[in-house]
């Protein structure tokens, strides 16, 4: 017994002098911290550059014994290191002696004779001659491990009353090999993965072989956010989109704009001579990054690449971001992707000592294959690719398919997961939160909501109270039904809306749909068609609003119809559908002359609808009828054909309509993205008022998506028109070279608006109403904005001006718009 403990004793010890850690702070002779100094083990690709403030942390599973500190102009420091850990370390360079006898580089270092920017050319023109690209077709094998960690756990953050009755959470804690922070692992998600891929007709496909989610799988918005936030990136790329910002890459062709670049070691890697680059941000504020990489000579391929962001980077609750990325040699010459590790440090707080959560990612790839070739169709099918049974794989299948065993503590996250679901504390924070994502809150199987729609206030209704909600069972449900009730104060009238969705087959997505609403709505307030049959425009019940709101119909709608997606995000639909508008208000009119010449003040309309709505890289969460949006950055083209036809259900009229909408985002070089919008229509037959284009104003305070900030309701009408939405986000581009307020971490918009339009003689010859037929076809009335966002992290204000049109009535010039949001 007593030799087994001395060996167990032996064992233990060898594993702790196994591990090298060491942490500091490197200084100048003045006492000033150097930021970007390299710090590496010697002999060893094992390395990391100082932050902003001079420090450092690095952590090895090998045993090393020599710490060596290096920067451009100061002697390298070589340092022994006599034990495992070695913290608090205080470092102090001094200015080389042979300064004057050669060239440093500092400042700018885009010089013609600059070694580090010799390579990064040959980079750049070998880029698509590395890895991937360089076949035609590739397949290979992917294994995904999510984890969020609660991190800078300390014994008065483990007494925090938030923690009463889980306090056995905190028997997981560990350090990260990153920070050197202590963290406690709460979330894990597993993915495993075959994925397919065309360089010649630009495909790509994922075929997802198993799941494993620590005890989050049925909250869709939970994972729709992990999905937002670890979208894929190439290194290789201009640009890296992270959390919504588009990050300029070390590698990009425009690095030597915003980066310095100083070429500091070589050192033979598997064999092969590799250059070793330490880059960092020219200027404060930017969206850049600061770290070193590894490139073979040759092939100038990538070895091995570290990345973290500024520390005054303008993205919010986020402290750091860190990304390494390896790749191993294939066939003595191509190498490919291996290992790609993002972690992310959250905080409200930028303070280093302030609590906060990790965020990591970690993908493995193998079993790659080439150049063989399958159909487009093969890309293309599969729609809806759920199969829950690959969501409850067994423990051996995951054994077998984890290209890197799980630690104890990530293994204990499951056991752990476990036991806090059936803790009550612990299950009100997560509902608080879903509920803060969702606007919904969950009561067994119904989802009560949207509870930000609950109150609103218009002309004709006064102060509105409205209750509502839907079945939810998970986030794949097969159907769904939702509905409401609400009650005006002033009018004292309840209004009401039901509506359901069936799953027919879930592989095209083969869904009938049908409901009926009876309300009081702004029915001026878009151009392009409401899908939703219980959709309701904020204008309709903004609780501040200028100027006349009590232009409002009465409207009674029935629909029904089926869509289908037979391609990924190309879907087909068809709908009937039948509706009656009334002016809700004694001093507004729809009236319009019948052929008798009699005046009808009510409209009874029965409508067939065709759409097409593509919306192509679109990523979505969920299998079920309702799916959740990962972002909205993706393009969408909706193209609507409608068919009037009179004596249908007792139908007023005949006519025909189409109608276009395209937003496209567009990443513009680093400066921004530029969000174009269009909406073009024609209407063909005689219309009355309740049925033509109305170009839609915004008499709110708030700023509303797709309508004139400066235009009244009912201000132009229209039978055929085209309106154009230009914004640009510089996304705190122009602001960070502000000194005093790049601190502040502002956001510029700018942007314009346009519209043009016209109407026929015929339906001006009908119009009984008391709206005169104003349309702006003399010339486009246009306005223009200049925002400020990002204000206490929330708020962005925007101040709009009219730029013609002045001579309307109740014509405003100027105006302030704001509107509320959490955006990284």
């Amino acid at each position: 017994m007593k030799k087994l403990l001395l060996v167990a004793f032996a064992f233990f010890t060898l594993q702790i002098a196994a591990q090298t850690k060491v942490g500091g702070i490197v200084k100048d002779e003045k006492e000033e911290p150097m930021p970007y100094v390299s710090v590496y083990f010697k002999n060893t690709t094992e390395g990391v550059i100082t932050n902003e403030n001079g420090k450092f942390y690095l952590e090895s599973s090998n045993k090393q014994d020599t710490l060596v500190i290096s920067f451009t102009g100061y002697d390298d420091i070589f340092l022994p290191l006599t034990k495992a850990v070695n913290l608090d370390l205080k470092i102090e360079l001094k200015e080389d002696n042979l300064l004057s006898e050669i060239k440093i580089f500092t400042g700018k270092t885009s010089k013609k004779d600059n070694p580090a920017l010799d390579i990064l050319r040959k980079i750049w023109e070998n880029r698509r001659k590395n890895g991937l690209h360089k076949f035609n077709q590739y397949t290979y094998q992917k294994y995904e491990k999510i984890e969020f960690d609660l991190n800078s756990i300390d014994s008065a953050y483990m007494k925090n009353r938030v923690f009463k009755g889980m306090e056995f959470i905190f028997d997981k804690v560990d350090t990260s090999k990153i920070t050197g922070k202590t963290y406690l692992p709460i979330f894990i998600n597993e993915q495993a993965s075959n994925v397919y891929g065309d360089n010649v007709s630009k495909l790509k496909k994922e075929i997802v072989s198993g799941n494993k989610n620590s005890g989050f799988e049925n909250n869709q918005h939970i994972m729709a956010f992990l999905k937002d936030l670890y979208v894929e990136y190439d290194i290789y790329n201009n640009y890296l989109k992270l959390f919504d910002k588009d990050f300029v890459s070390p590698l990009s062709r425009t690095g030597i704009n915003v980066y310095n670049y100083v070429l500091t070691d070589t050192a033979d890697i598997d064999g092969k001579k590799c250059y070793n680059i330490v880059y960092y941000p020219r200027r404060k504020g930017e969206l850049t990054f600061k770290g070193d990489f590894w490139v073979n000579e040759g092939t100038w391929a990538i070895k091995k690449i570290n990345m973290a962001i500024s520390k005054d980077a303008n993205i919010n609750w986020v402290r750091d971001i860190y990304i390494e990325q390896e790749f191993d040699v294939l066939n003595d010459s191509v190498f490919l992707l291996t290992k790609d590790h993002l972690m992310t440090d959250f905080s409200i707080r930028q303070n280093e000592k302030s609590k906060g959560m990790y965020g990591k990612r970690t993908t493995y790839y193998k079993q790659f294959e080439f150049d063989k070739k399958k159909p487009v169709n093969f890309y293309k099918s599969e729609v809806n690719s759920y199969n829950e049974a690959l969501m409850n794989r067994p423990d051996e299948f995951w054994e077998g398919y984890r290209f890197e065993p799980l630690s104890e503590e990530e293994k204990g996250i499951y056991t752990m997961l476990g036991e806090l679901k059936q803790n009550k504390r612990f299950q009100t924070y997560v509902n608080l939160g879903t509920i803060l994502a969702s606007d919904y809150i969950q009561i067994g199987n119904f989802d009560y909501g949207p509870i930000f729609s609950s109150f609103g206030f218009n002309d004709i209704e006064g102060f509105r109270l409205r209750a509502g909600g839907r079945t939810y069972f998970g986030q794949n449900d097969m159907w769904r039904l939702e509905g409401y009730t609400a009650y005006g104060f002033k009018d004292d009238k309840f209004k009401y809306g039901i509506s359901g969705r069936f799953m027919l087959d879930k592989d095209s997505r083969f869904i009938f749909f049908a409901g009926n609403r009876r309300d009081v709505e702004q029915i001026a307030a878009t151009l392009s068609p409401i899908t939703d049959v219980l959709g309701r425009s904020f204008a309709s019940s903004a609780l501040l609003a200028s100027g006349d709101n009590s232009k409002l119909s009465n409207i009674n709608l029935t629909s029904a119809g089926l869509e289908i997606e037979p391609l990924k995000n190309l879907k087909f639909a068809a709908s009937v559908n039948y509706k009656t508008l009334k002016s809700a208000s004694p001093t507004f009119s729809l009236g319009y002359y019948d052929e008798a010449g009699n005046i009808q003040t009510d409209l009874n309309q029965s409508e067939i609808n065709l759409s097409v709505d593509y919306t192509p890289r679109r990523k979505t969460v969920g299998f079920g009828v309702d799916r959740t949006d990962v972002d909205y950055n993706y393009a969408r083209v909706f193209f609507n054909y409608s068919l009037g036809v009179k004596g249908m259900l007792g139908s007023d009229f005949d006519y025909k309509k189409i109608q276009l909408l395209y937003r496209h985002p567009i990443l513009v070089g680093g400066f921004g993205r530029l969000t174009p919008t269009i909406e073009a229509g024609k209407t063909y037959g005689t219309v009355p008022l309740g049925l033509m284009s109305v170009i839609p104003g915004n008499q709110s305070y708030f700023i509303i998506d797709n309508a004139f900030s400066q235009m009244n309701y009912y201000e132009f009408i229209t039978d055929q028109y085209i309106a154009l939405h230009l914004e640009h986000n510089f996304n705190g581009r122009i602001f960070s070279r502000i000194p005093g307020i790049r601190k502040l971490g502002l956001r510029e918009f700018v942007g314009i608006r346009g519209a043009w339009g016209d109407v026929s003689k015929e339906n001006i010859a009908i119009n009984a109403s008391n709206i005169p037929y104003i349309a702006p076809n003399e010339k486009v009335y246009y306005e223009y904005f200049v925002g400020v966002g990002n204000i206490f992290k929330c708020l962005r204000l925007d101040v709009t001006w009219r730029g013609n049109y002045l001579e309307n009535p109740d014509a405003r010039k100027m105006g302030v718009k704001a509107v509320f949001g959490f955006h990284f």
